[in-house]
């Protein structure tokens, strides 16, 4: 990650403050003088999909990011975004694009009812794209997660035993993402 790159990092259902892997990431990203966006999105434990989108589309236009880190129902929002074909052209594609733990497609939550059914969109506006999930996630199987991943020819990182790849599943500092997003060797 050169200095001049913007990460924006979009946290899924309920938010992901400390000690989540992403507020470590944030400020991972800060610490190495990088510009960082982690907004708490409206209502982060009773969400509503249209308002979501509509902050969404004001943080992109402001920010401009380089990098995108979604952890849960953030990849469905990126997922909707992304049907929104004459904005996301605007905005045009950013470099990276992470998807980590995303929920099923068909998630049947009630809480976060309006985000779902969803459908893959024709294209997720990165240039680079990497998706990470855990073998035991209970928002997601893997044959999923592998017909995601294979629409979009992106390579799948399978962690073993993570859970939902949260504070709760363990991750608090996770290394591994804060050399994927850091390191632009």
């Amino acid at each position: 990650m050169s200095n001049n790159d913007k990460v924006l990092i979009l946290h899924g259902w309920g938010g992901s403050d400390a000690p989540h892997w992403q507020a470590e990431l944030a400020a991972a990203v800060a610490k190495n003088y990088g510009t960082v966006s982690f907004p708490l999105l409206d209502n982060c434990h009773f969400p509503s999909k249209n308002r979501w989108i509509k902050q969404l589309k004001e943080i992109l236009e402001a920010f401009k990011p380089d990098t995108v880190v979604c952890h849960s129902l953030a990849n469905t929002l990126w997922f909707w975004l992304c049907e929104e074909e004459d904005f996301m052209q605007e905005i045009s594609e950013v470099k990276r694009l992470f998807m980590v733990s995303p929920p099923s497609l068909t998630t049947d939550v009630d809480t976060i009812k309006t985000f779902f059914p969803c459908k893959m969109p024709p294209k997720l506006y990165a240039k680079e794209i990497k998706m990470i999930i855990s073998d035991n996630d209970p928002y997601i199987e893997i044959p999923e997660a592998q017909t995601i991943a294979s629409r979009y020819d992106i390579p799948l990182n399978i962690i073993e035993n993570a859970g939902h790849i949260n504070a709760d599943s363990g991750y608090g500092k996770w290394p591994l993402i804060e050399k994927l997003v850091l390191d632009r060797s």
